[in-house]
């Protein structure tokens, strides 16, 4: 019966200590950084792309305009992804869009919200891609797993950005075909 006492006092506080985490770091806010060997514009076109969203993604797939028009600032899309075999959906909401420069986003799910900017700034023919995510969970729960998980969370964001890169650097398609032919001449 002793033994029961001290198992149960250590789960209390294990208990404790978990919703603290919550209470005393509800949000988790990161930042990260590449360098893409294409210019501005054509970055810019490859993260627009939908049909592109699955090389740099992992799981994506599909997106669902809801309204507004696509592309634009109020537009909700749902986005769908595959999280070890269930189908996760989050609801992205463009806050503001400067092409070839900037985009911010808000994303909300079920488990937590997300504020998310993406901003693209070219140097000499190059593209340097900044990220700035901040998220807060959905509940004390949510928020107490997101003080925990921030770290691996920062890690997911690196790995889509070097996804991205590979994906910006292999691009093959055209999306200025008039600029192209008008060079030519």
């Amino acid at each position: 019966m002793k033994y029961l006492k001290y198992i149960f006092g250590i789960l209390a506080v294990l208990i404790i200590v978990f919703i603290l985490l919550g209470l005393i770091k509800p949000e988790v806010s990161y930042d990260c950084e590449i360098m893409v060997e294409k210019p501005v514009a054509e970055s810019w076109a490859v993260t627009q792309d939908e049909e592109k969203l699955s090389e740099w993604l992992p799981g994506f797939q599909k997106i669902e305009h809801i309204s507004g028009t696509p592309g634009t600032v109020g537009a909700v899309s749902d986005v769908y992804f595959d999280n070890n075999g269930q189908l996760m959906t989050i609801r992205e909401t463009i806050k503001e869009i400067k092409p070839n420069e900037s985009i911010t986003m808000s994303y909300t799910s079920d488990f937590m919200n997300m504020d998310y900017t993406l901003v693209m700034t070219e140097l000499d023919g190059k593209t340097k891609i900044n990220t700035s995510s901040t998220t807060i969970g959905n509940g004390m729960i949510s928020r107490s797993l997101m003080a925990i998980m921030g770290g691996s969370i920062k890690a997911q964001e690196e790995t889509n950005l070097i996804n991205l890169k590979k994906t910006i650097e292999n691009n093959t398609k055209n999306y200025f075909p008039a600029a192209k032919e008008m060079t030519v001449n």
